[in-house]
């Protein structure tokens, strides 16, 4: 049997964008999931290859992205937490994180350089010592053509799942992510993921819905709500990529949009008061649960 070695290669800054793209300004509201996407890389390597599935394995995947320092981060909210969430994620997937220091400019922007370039680096060169059949490079960026050309000299074959995105972000901002055409005619085996996603005939396919993540379903039990309270209230203190924080003293309470009662995301303000129920996570930290948001008239 033929076996086909694959290489999944992240531009995490990138990947986060079409991830809160689908999140805030797409009709499913859910994130990528890394899971569903490595389980439909396979199922397209074989059917481009014309062989089993069972037989294209991803050996390597790799995350690059620019973060900032902890200092930084612990300065932005809740922003060390959720760096350290998705390093879980990643790391349950098998996928090798690469992190280069950011630092903010007077106006509070990010300055990031040199992360295409690394990724580019080992790309090629992990390409080369493990003799990979296929790359799969999730990114857009036309600095990325020397990559796949110098791929193909090597006989590697490169797949590029590509985004076209427009949306506005939960701080009003525009975002539109384009990918180089010119990427797209170099690799072999070029996906618009946002056709693919939004093709009606596929739009029931297992393959293309276990591409986001689940929404937690599961409601509290009867002991979980008596032991934890329920009825809780208290100010959104901060809203960021579809997570959230609400003051309760003696430690603010975290909550995601898929525990919003009857209300978007989008919709919430910094300020409006919510009622909730108080759970512990796994981890034993306290989390809002059935989150809805409360008129004036019921909080006077």
């Amino acid at each position: 049997m033929n076996f086909i070695k694959i290489g999944v290669f992240y531009d995490g800054n990138y990947f986060l964008q079409c991830s809160n793209y689908y999140a805030f300004g797409h009709h499913r509201r859910k994130r990528l999931s890394v899971a569903g996407i490595h389980d439909f890389i396979r199922h397209q390597v074989a059917e481009m290859e014309t062989l089993d599935v069972r037989s294209c394995k991803i050996v390597d995947s790799h995350y690059f992205r620019g973060r900032l320092n902890a200092y930084d981060a612990s300065q932005r909210g809740d922003l060390l937490f959720w760096d350290r969430a998705f390093d879980d994620i990643l790391m349950a997937e098998g996928v090798t994180t690469h992190y280069l220091p950011i630092k903010l400019n007077p106006e509070g922007l990010k300055i990031e350089k040199g992360i295409d370039v690394w990724l580019a680096l080992e790309a090629f060169e992990i390409a080369s010592l493990k003799k990979l059949d296929v790359v799969v490079l999730i990114a857009s960026d036309g600095d990325y053509v020397p990559l796949v050309r110098k791929l193909n000299s090597l006989g590697v074959k490169v797949m590029v799942l590509g985004w076209d995105i427009e949306y506005v972000n939960e701080n009003n901002v525009k975002i539109v992510t384009r990918t180089s055409q010119e990427l797209m005619e170099e690799a072999s085996y070029p996906l618009s993921m946002h056709n693919i996603v939004d093709d009606r005939a596929k739009r029931n396919e297992m393959l293309i819905n276990n591409l986001f993540v689940a929404n937690e379903s599961r409601k509290p039990s009867i002991n979980e709500v008596a032991e934890a309270g329920a009825g809780k209230s208290g100010e959104v203190l901060s809203l960021k990529n579809g997570f959230g924080f609400i003051k309760y003293p003696p430690n603010n309470v975290f909550f995601h949009f898929s525990n919003l009662v009857d209300l978007d995301f989008q919709d919430l303000h910094v300020g409006d008061i919510m009622e909730f129920d108080l759970e512990k996570s796994e981890e034993g930290h306290d989390v809002a649960k059935n989150v809805r948001l409360l008129t004036k008239a019921e909080y006077l």
